[in-house]
């Protein structure tokens, strides 16, 4: 995967508009398939985005990047593919979906999720097998689960979730409205949800860290457009955005 220090600044790209719409002309949307982690901070791009493109609306999909590659692989229209790891990224790339080559643009790691406060007194990972406790975690298929199978691995401490989610955000939830009392969420997910959840961090997240690809779909209604908003996502304002909830760099 090419790394994104070769693509041109996004202020002088966004400078350059996208060649459709400006004093009035054609509106067009840019439809992005993303993992869940990426809400937050795609959600604040897309107002600095949309302004800088007059007439353009961006449209998220949020989902586990599983979900999203079947979506995508079962002829559901996106323009852009931004995945919670490389696995998901390269069946997509396998399925013929992706058009090019990936971008990676962010990493992620682990963390614990626990209620305010952490009544369970919850300090480590293996701390997550004690009798009588609620554990989450997402599904081994997802990015979020297959990090956590990796800690597993590493550590020999096997979890017993109550259940496993489709997303990361499905996991934070079930924290967040007490349903759960902890779960493996990303350390985004976690600085996103400010004080309805606390976190616990834990060395071994460091051995499971995810890649984050992005990349331009196959047949993709608006395919300039979709190249701006990727050197936009790579972009000083993207970063800046991505770091704000603790994306660390590719």
């Amino acid at each position: 995967m090419k790394k994104p220090g070769a693509l041109v600044a996004a202020a002088a790209l966004l400078i350059s508009g996208c060649g459709s719409s400006s004093g009035g002309s054609e509106s067009q949307t840019l439809t992005v398939f993303a993992a869940a982690s990426l809400t937050e901070s795609f959600g604040a791009m897309k107002t600095a985005f949309e302004s800088a493109h007059p007439g353009t609306e961006v449209k998220f999909n949020f989902a586990g990047s599983s979900s999203l590659v079947q979506q995508m692989s079962n002829g559901a229209k996106a323009d852009v593919f931004a995945s919670a790891d490389e696995t998901n990224m390269d069946k997509a790339v396998q399925a013929g979906v992706i058009d090019g080559s990936p971008s990676l643009f962010a990493t992620n790691k682990l963390t614990i999720a626990v209620a305010p406060g952490n009544p369970k007194g919850i300090t480590s990972f293996a701390g997550l097998v004690q009798d009588g406790l609620n554990v989450v975690v997402c599904a081994p298929q997802v990015p979020c689960g297959s990090a956590t199978e990796k800690v597993e691995q590493n550590t020999g401490v096997t979890l017993e979730p109550v259940s496993e989610e489709q997303d990361v955000k499905q996991v934070l939830n079930k924290v967040a409205s007490g349903d759960a009392d902890a779960g493996l969420v990303y350390v985004t997910d976690a600085t996103s949800a400010a004080d309805k959840v606390a976190e616990v961090d834990f060395p071994e997240a460091a051995t499971a860290i995810n890649n984050y690809p992005i990349a331009v779909v196959k047949d993709a209604p608006r395919t300039d457009l979709a190249k701006q908003w990727i050197e936009f996502v790579l972009g000083e304002q993207g970063k800046a955005e991505l770091q704000k909830v603790g994306f660390g760099a590719p």
